[in-house]
């Protein structure tokens, strides 16, 4: 090996790089294409959460805060009994403390949590990353629709039993 080859294999990538087109994209003006399932921020469907702490609990970073109290409802039926039901009080995610582990979404068993591709949010002060519940509802009209079921894929069970004892009933009637 003779001394400088080093060097002359150094210019030769950088006169090789030179002569390339750049392919940098101007992000404002021309906003990026991204991936169908991207990550952004965490979208809240408030009518589906049930205040079942399951997200708080499996979140490694604890930044998912919820607060709700209990509300007593009348017998659905005369004669039976009250049902309590948790309310939902407060539901917020500081995405300061987030590392986008997508558990929360994953273990959430009633879909209330979405990921929303949208990751325009950044703040001047820390403190304005913690988004609250109406912050979160918000982000959930930049949430894309499920991809369409495969026309080869089985029938899931759930929609399978349904149907055949809706077929049931409507034969007893």
């Amino acid at each position: 090996m003779t001394f400088g080859s080093g060097l002359v294999k150094g210019l030769a990538v950088t006169l090789r790089t030179m002569t390339r087109r750049a392919v940098t994209q101007q992000y404002p003006e021309t906003q990026p294409e991204l991936p169908p399932r991207s990550r952004g921020v965490i979208a809240l469907f408030e009518e589906n959460c049930t205040v079942c702490m399951l997200c708080a609990r499996e979140c490694p970073d604890w930044c998912i805060y919820i607060d709700s109290h209990k509300e007593t409802l009348p017998a659905a039926a005369p004669g039976g009994r009250e049902r309590s039901r948790n309310v939902l009080d407060r539901f917020a995610i500081d995405f300061s403390l987030c590392m986008y582990c997508g558990i929360c979404v994953e273990v959430c068993p009633f879909d209330a949590l979405f990921w929303s591709p949208e990751f325009e949010y950044a703040e001047t002060d820390i403190r304005e990353l913690t988004h609250e519940r109406d912050r979160l509802r918000e982000w959930m009209w930049t949430v894309p629709e499920p991809p369409p079921l495969d026309q080869a894929a089985e029938e899931p069970k759930e929609i399978a039993a349904a149907r055949k004892a809706a077929e049931r009933a409507g034969e007893a009637t």
